[in-house]
């Protein structure tokens, strides 16, 4: 991640979806660059994301010696928005990342 070796380069971080690791992989783990992320960063989840769990996307995010908040959406997976949550999800994260 960029954000991790040039720390100047953005004020925060709005991460969608973070893929912590393939689907049904979680030894993959994709946080290397965790622990040099100096950028605040705010993650958006699927509770039903077959990338990440939310137990795991919360361990995943104390490497981070940034700032960092994690919004859970529920009944989302991967995709966070559909034509059923569109406006929840705008909700959730545009006011909430704005604060942030």
């Amino acid at each position: 991640m960029v954000a991790a070796t040039e720390p100047s380069l953005v004020d925060r971080l709005l991460l969608l979806s973070y893929p912590l690791h393939p689907p049904k992989k979680p030894s993959e783990m994709r946080t290397g660059h965790f622990g040099n992320l100096r950028t605040p960063a705010f993650f958006v989840h699927g509770v039903r994301d077959g990338f990440g769990s939310i137990p795991e996307m919360e361990s995943a995010i104390k490497l981070i010696p940034a700032e960092t908040k994690l919004t859970a959406i529920p009944s989302a997976g991967h995709e966070l928005m559909s034509d059923r949550n569109r406006n929840v999800v705008v909700e959730q994260v545009v006011q909430p990342f704005l604060a942030f």
